[in-house]
């Protein structure tokens, strides 16, 4: 089943109006027709629709069950994440909004070997959260998480710093008792910091600024993990202790 995003004003009673780009799609990409269900997402929740009619520009669906399902994590996960180089903030972006982060927050680090100005930032930008409104429907979540604008290394703990915990993944870091620690606290939190380093890893003062703004430094095993895979793999451990009874 498809699912898709509106605006709380695109309500009309007991209907949504479905606008613009995702009208061109439901109706000359997916071919979908009168009386087929798909999902709509407004405000963190998603209702069961079934297609009432199309019109010129405008296809309207019928609302057949409120809060239909619900696909976020009770603690919301924010990720901060050492720019990376090519492309690979995009499959940053896509697997970790699948496995429900809130938001992502790139970060420019000492080993950032990649280095925005404010067009390709602004550019940037753009294209990333256009990625996670594509994750976000694909895997039927019930927003479209955030990806904030590019923010130096001190911003981004400050940033965190509004959280309940922060934990950083560090290739230094031996043993899994804190990591076991870390995980063990999740349920307890209502929002919760993942700061994954770049290519190059971490400073050794960025880890220590960590620590002194209340991170947990932990480890995701023996093995090294490339920046992309440490983002996947602590999001997922994460949300795995969370969907856990």
């Amino acid at each position: 089943m498809f699912n898709f995003f509106v605006d709380e004003n695109n309500k009309q009673g007991n209907c949504y109006i479905i606008t613009d780009t995702d009208y061109n799609h439901i109706k000359n990409v997916l071919r979908m027709e009168v009386g087929e269900k798909l999902l709509v997402s407004v405000n963190g929740k998603s209702d069961l629709c079934e297609i009432e009619r199309f019109d010129t520009d405008s296809v309207t669906v019928k609302i057949l069950g409120e809060n239909y399902n619900d696909t976020e994590l009770k603690t919301k996960i924010y990720l901060f994440q050492g720019l990376p180089k090519s492309d690979k903030m995009e499959l940053i972006i896509q697997k970790t909004v699948e496995l429900g982060v809130a938001g992502i927050i790139p970060v420019e680090m000492s080993r950032s070997v990649v280095k925005l100005d404010g067009k390709k930032k602004d550019s940037k930008q753009a294209r990333w959260q256009s990625i996670a409104e594509s994750a976000a429907k694909q895997s039927k979540r019930n927003i479209i998480p955030k990806v904030y604008d590019v923010v130096n290394y001190k911003h981004a703990l400050d940033m965190a710093s509004e959280f309940d915990m922060l934990i950083v993944p560090y290739e230094c870091k031996e043993g899994m008792v804190a990591t076991k620690n870390a995980i063990n606290q999740l349920k307890t939190c209502k929002s919760v910091g993942i700061l994954i380093g770049p290519e190059g890893g971490f400073e050794p003062k960025e880890i220590e600024l960590a620590e002194q703004n209340g991170g947990k430094v932990i480890s995701l095993g023996k093995r090294i993990l490339r920046t992309e895979t440490a983002a996947i793999t602590a999001v997922g451990m994460c949300m795995l202790a969370l969907e856990t009874d």
